[in-house]
């Protein structure tokens, strides 16, 4: 794509790698370049460092913790959890169902639509602030409750705060739909292996275990993002998906001498002269060791989120055939070739789609085979095979059993399209209480109710797969077969736009061979296809 004159928004811009890419992105003239941070002084330090060097592109600072509302996202996550009501909050904003109302409060769902980017950059170490929220400890925590009696609504609360997927997911979820309503043309996500390239004898660790669970939920959520960031790739309506994903040590921001900070607080230098007794070295009120009432300085490697490294540490972990070394501008040069359409080989994006297995002529010509095989069988058995609602959803199988009921009702397509819906309605309800017992006792027994055509009486079996909702009989758009003629109307201007396609002449490659020919007899699984591809439900990779 073409970056000159873009609006690109690059997320966790004040962090290594982020700055490295503001400034690639700079170069290119940018019509706007949005640097974001966790906290505003990150932020607008970034913001004045990149300025001092753009010619002509002005660069914004934004910040806050994209993973929560907007309106609490400079507020410590501690502070947020320490409250009931926004530690309730939290929770519904993770939990509840996907809706405009779910996203609209986002941080993040707000900066898309506020500035609408072209290209996103995302360099947040999302699989880090996921999965270090420790859901083992947690859920430690709450068993040991629930064997004291002691289990909170609080305690309930703050374990489901810790769960990595339902927050990788609603964070995906808003991330799709923000940048579908702004129109942004591409997505790259700078990801992690976790371990930095190693495996799970990695030596550095938060624990006594090597790897340690936090850090393998580290490496797992970041392969769920990966996945659900290769779905997203093949979604209609969703921008350009890349991932660059790097498997080393990535340093350094500068070398210097300085006092250390670690986790952002500074280390006061600590003395202690006289020896404490094993026994009293390590209880509660334990004490012996003093303040000099200095911090701790010495010459340290800043290797941007990661912290201040001393000498022996960055020689250790950057060894090779230890973690070994990637700087942040080879990250951010692979990043720009890839957005200027230039491939890398670094796209794990792209790398799933060539390793994947996809479809093959054989599975094709097996299919036409298969298909054969079981109408030779439903003639042979004199019966129908429509659905046993184990493919799903519900909304499925009743698409197929309403094409089934109009089939029999009508001859064609371009027949149904010029139908009335309310004798159809008549037609179809006494067809199925009437004339056909088998084919309304097999829509009873797969799970789904019948509504019949008053939208007030209802045939059900045993087992219902869709209940109704606060909807009402609206629910029936999920999983009823629906008789209503309002319902037998909207097949008919389905109908209607079939028949009135321009007729498909061409019989190259190129034609749509998946067309509905509207003077042929009614096809459920056709008519199902038809109707999801409308709405966008249909393959754009192979």
């Amino acid at each position: 794509m073409e970056l000159k004159g873009s609006t690109a928004l690059v997320l966790g811009g004040g962090g290594l790698v982020g700055m490295a890419v503001a400034r690639r992105l700079l170069a290119l003239r940018p019509a706007r370049l949005i640097v974001t941070a966790l906290t505003r002084a990150e932020a607008e330090e970034a913001s004045r460092e990149l300025a001092a060097e753009a010619v002509g592109s002005p660069v914004e600072p934004a910040w806050g913790n994209i993973f929560l509302p907007a309106d609490l996202a400079e507020e410590r996550l501690a502070t947020l959890l320490a409250h009931p009501e926004t530690r309730r909050r939290l929770v519904d904003d993770t939990l509840r169902p996907a809706s405009p109302e779910a996203f609209r409060g986002n941080l993040l769902f707000g900066w898309l639509l506020k500035y609408q980017p072209d290209v996103v950059v995302d360099c947040i170490n999302t699989a880090t602030s996921l999965a270090y929220q420790d859901v083992f400890t947690s859920s430690s925590r709450l068993l040991r409750a629930v064997e004291d009696g002691a289990v909170s609504v609080e305690a309930v609360e703050r374990h489901l705060l810790t769960q990595p997927t339902p927050q990788l997911i609603r964070h995906l979820e808003i991330a799709f739909e923000g940048m579908r309503q702004a129109r942004t043309r591409a997505y790259v996500k700078i990801g992690t292996s976790g371990t930095g390239g190693m495996g799970l004898n990695i030596p550095y660790t938060h624990s006594e275990e090597r790897p340690s669970r936090t850090l393998m939920t580290k490496s797992a959520v970041a392969g769920a993002h990966t996945l659900l960031l290769f779905l997203l790739g093949r979604t209609p309506g969703a921008p350009a998906i890349i991932e660059i994903k790097p498997t080393a040590a990535i340093a350094w921001r500068e070398i210097g001498y300085g006092v250390i900070k670690r986790g952002g607080r500074t280390l006061d230098l600590v003395d202690c002269e006289t020896p404490i007794p094993l026994a009293d070295a390590f209880t509660q009120d334990a004490q012996g060791w003093s303040y000099t009432g200095e911090p701790l300085q010495s010459v340290f490697i800043n290797v941007g989120e990661n912290g201040l490294f001393a000498r022996d540490e960055f020689e250790t972990v950057s060894a090779l055939g230890q973690m070994e070394l990637v700087t942040p501008e080879e990250i951010a040069d692979v990043v720009i070739l890839e957005l200027c359409g230039r491939p890398t080989g670094r796209d794990i994006i792209g790398a799933l789609d060539a390793a994947t297995f996809g479809p093959t002529y054989r599975g094709g010509y097996l299919r036409a085979v298969a298909v054969q095989e079981l109408k030779a069988l439903e003639v042979a058995r004199g019966v129908r095979s429509i659905a046993f609602e184990t493919l799903g959803p519900p909304r499925l199988t009743k698409l197929l059993y309403e094409s089934h009921i109009l089939s029999r009702l009508r001859d064609s397509v371009r027949s149904l399209a010029a139908s009335d819906a309310d004798v159809i309605s008549e037609e179809a309800e006494r067809l199925l209480r009437d004339r056909d017992h088998g084919l309304r006792r097999q829509i009873l027994t797969v799970g789904l109710p019948i509504l019949l055509r008053d939208g007030e009486s209802i045939l059900r079996g045993e087992t219902v797969v869709v209940l109704p909702d606060a909807r009402g009989v609206e629910t029936a758009h999920r999983g009823w077969v629906d008789l209503r003629p309002s319902n037998i109307a909207q097949w008919i201007r389905r109908a209607e736009s079939i028949a009135s396609a321009p007729a498909e002449k061409g019989t190259g490659s190129g034609a749509r061979w998946t067309a509905i020919e509207p003077d042929l007899p009614i096809e459920p699984a056709r008519m199902a296809v038809w109707v999801f591809q409308e709405e966008g439900g249909y393959r754009i990779k192979r």
